[in-house]
């Protein structure tokens, strides 16, 4: 079993990738640059999420990916509901 100073670590980096991503956000960069790293990093805080703290990585591999081939279908749609909204 995994210790609370592990899950401790992984709050702290959530933490801080979330400070990041505010601090990008009112540092005045370009609109698509700002908006890619923002992207980056809920991605990256997405998979922590889910591997740690939903307990993914100790689970069989079938599982992660029934996970991932849902995720890809959620944004699939996302992507094809606001294309029609442009």
């Amino acid at each position: 079993m995994v210790n609370t100073k592990f899950y401790t670590a992984i709050y702290v980096v959530l933490f801080v990738s979330a400070t990041v991503q505010v601090l990008v956000e009112f540092a005045g960069l370009d609109y698509w640059m700002a908006f890619g790293i923002i992207i980056a990093l809920s991605a990256a805080k997405a998979v922590l999420v889910a591997a740690y703290f939903q307990h993914l990585r100790w689970e069989p591999r079938s599982l992660t990916y029934l996970i991932g081939i849902g995720l890809a279908g959620a944004l699939a749609l996302t992507l094809a509901a606001s294309y029609s909204l442009l």
